[in-house]
């Protein structure tokens, strides 16, 4: 992300993705200790490609071009994903499993984001803190649609990224609602 982007979000007051706050790193333990979990080639991948649908959705990528036509957002999606996978001076390259994460997503765009309105209880997807939103996609995509992802680590890694990436209720909530899509995911396929 440009450094001019790395600005926090001033509509949700969320840093944006890729930018580590200037406060302590958040922690999943009520003790302070910071979690345990391992960074893998894969989470460091799906953070990225998180970052990605955060930029596409801040630049209005995502939204339908008009009333109930929503494969235009899937294709600027899958355009950005392309311009991502190469290295240029502003952005570092998208590694392999992100690139396949967008692919999926820009596949499955509609059909994710249907899912995540019907189990988002009291929440609309657009008023999803915009991190929350591109965290939920990219879980809800290796649930629904990734066979090589169990759902529980989907879950907690979705969790974990939203402990580094957004507000301190966005785990729990999230978890809440990954894990209702979990118990349905084989109906869902």
């Amino acid at each position: 992300m440009p450094a001019d982007d790395a600005a926090a979000d001033p509509r949700e007051g969320i840093p944006a993705p890729g930018v580590e706050s200037a406060s302590a790193p958040r922690s999943s333990s009520p003790s302070g200790v910071a979690s345990k979990h391992a960074v893998t080639a894969r989470t460091k991948a799906r953070r990225r490609a998180i970052e990605i649908l955060f930029e596409a959705d801040q630049k209005g990528l995502l939204r339908p071009s008009r009333e109930g036509d929503r494969s235009g957002a899937a294709e600027r999606l899958r355009d950005l994903a392309v311009e991502r996978a190469v290295h240029s001076a502003n952005h570092t390259e998208a590694p392999a499993y992100a690139r396949e994460i967008l692919a999926g997503l820009a596949d499955h765009l509609a059909e994710v984001d249907d899912v995540i309105e019907a189990y988002a209880q009291e929440w609309a997807l657009a008023r999803m803190p915009a991190v929350d939103r591109a965290i939920a996609r990219v879980a809800v995509w290796e649930i629904v649609h990734n066979d090589d992802v169990d759902g529980p680590v989907a879950v907690d890694e979705a969790m974990t990224l939203a402990r580094i990436l957004s507000t301190d209720d966005s785990p729990r909530y999230l978890g809440g609602l990954l894990g209702r899509v979990v118990d349905l995911a084989d109906t869902l396929r």
